[in-house]
């Protein structure tokens, strides 16, 4: 299974992830085929090799009519949202732009795109299912944060058009570019930014940005002291969007490693994204989990069922149901999930606004489970799924996907017993011999 693992220690951008994936083997063709999907405005785009305290990589940068949005000399403490340019700002009841540009910046286009606009432009493209939807949640989160941060609807945050490109460009590029590595996950290291404080057009914000601190609500986060934005919001949401993990580095082989470049020269620190591409070493050890807890007597079955799907839906390793008895003997549920560390605090809230339930209990426990992966046989129904269960490289369980079997049985007109046990037979074949089939 691949993995792509992204160490953040000068910070996150969209710019950056684009550069670190060009690094890592996705050809600028690829990317300029897919913003060919899109209706956009005049632009190119840059790949330049460049160094940063040593270490060679891709600087990326977009090319507009007017501008040169990612421009080598911008400042990343100044708020224009990323280490190269986030621009996008929102309008308040009174018609004042919350501009997140640097102001001795100037732009000459006054049109502006709002969130709705950035919907429709995306829905209407021929972007794959997998860029367009990404794309479409990395946004999202963009505009729920800069909503909430300024008091006003989600349809009112307006992106300014230069920013907008800009914008639109790093997010579609970077979600093409991770499925044009087809990678199973994706881990971040701990997410670090600098300190102090960034100039905007209503006066100092302080780092990290509301819009950066918003979007990574529950993911751990800290400060260096660098006197710089090191995460953007685009850099957060595409955390946020696209992480498996925060904070660890994964049990991987790495294959390959590609850097990122940022504009500014940081002072003792590389202002570089590396990303290495790799894949997962099976372990068969324990793993940490935390396991939240929830007694409920007051829930319709419906109700509970679309709660644990919300819980699901969130990564939880495990969600499931027990019958207990309460106090004064009340018949109830109990409620498990078991999830990560890092997801501990998107468990505990769904579970607290999905039920009933007026509080949960947690633990940290270790779990044992079997390193797994996928094969296809070839069965008289056609081909099939087996999912091998491996203990230190040993397969010593072996599993049809039901639901293949299902579908085959039906399409065959036959007991779906009798197309489990040609898919079992089929893969007994294949990895022992078929003389292995009849001791």
């Amino acid at each position: 299974m691949r993995i792509l693992y992204l160490d953040c220690f000068s910070g996150i951008s969209g710019d950056m992830f684009v550069g670190a994936l060009t690094d890592l083997g996705v050809a600028p063709s690829v990317f300029e085929w897919e913003l060919s999907k899109i209706t956009l405005e005049d632009h190119h785009l840059h790949f330049e090799r460049q160094q940063r305290k040593g270490i060679a990589g891709v600087k990326f940068g977009v090319h507009s009519g007017a501008v040169h949005v990612h421009s080598e000399h911008e400042h990343s403490e100044e708020l224009d949202h990323r280490h190269d340019g986030d621009h996008h700002h929102v309008h308040d009841e009174h018609g004042d732009a919350h501009d997140h540009r640097p102001d001795k910046q100037e732009v000459i286009p006054t049109v502006h795109r709002t969130y709705r606009d950035i919907v429709q432009l995306l829905d209407e493209s021929d972007l794959s299912e997998f860029t367009k939807k990404h794309s479409l949640g990395v946004f999202h989160r963009l505009a729920v944060a800069e909503a909430k941060i300024h008091g006003c609807s989600i349809d009112d945050v307006h992106f300014h058009e230069v920013g907008a490109l800009d914008s639109i460009v790093d997010v579609v590029l970077t979600c093409a570019g991770i499925e044009s590595l087809a990678v199973a996950e994706i881990h971040f290291s701990q997410l670090v930014d600098g300190q102090g404080s960034i100039h905007c057009a209503h006066g100092e914000y302080p780092i990290p940005s509301p819009a950066t601190i918003e979007i990574l609500t529950g993911l751990p986060l800290s400060q260096i002291a660098v006197p710089f934005e090191l995460i953007t919001p685009t850099g957060a949401a595409l955390v946020a969007e696209f992480q498996s993990s925060v904070g660890t580095f994964p049990l991987i082989r790495p294959i390959k490693t590609g850097y990122g470049l940022g504009s500014r020269d940081l002072p003792e620190r590389a202002n570089v994204l590396r990303a290495i591409l790799g894949e997962r070493i099976a372990s068969s050890g324990p793993e940490c989990l935390i396991e939240v807890q929830a007694t409920i007597d007051d829930m319709t079955p419906e109700l509970l069922g679309a709660a644990i799907e919300k819980i699901r839906e969130a990564g939880a390793a495990e969600a499931f149901f027990s019958s207990v008895q309460m106090k004064k003997s009340r018949p109830g549920i109990l409620l498990t999930a078991l999830c990560r560390p890092d997801q501990l605090v998107e468990v505990q809230e769904l579970i607290l606004r999905h039920t009933s339930t007026f509080g949960v209990r947690y633990r940290e426990v270790e779990r044992l489970a079997l390193d797994r992966t996928f094969v296809s046989v070839t069965t008289p129904y056609g081909p099939l799924a087996i999912k091998l269960g491996m203990l230190r490289g040993e397969v010593i369980q072996v599993a049809p996907e039901f639901e293949d079997c299902l579908k085959a049985a039906e399409k065959a007109a036959v007991p779906v017993k009798t197309v489990y046990d040609a898919a079992l037979q089929a893969y007994y074949e294949t990895a022992h011999g078929s003389e292995a089939v009849h001791r």
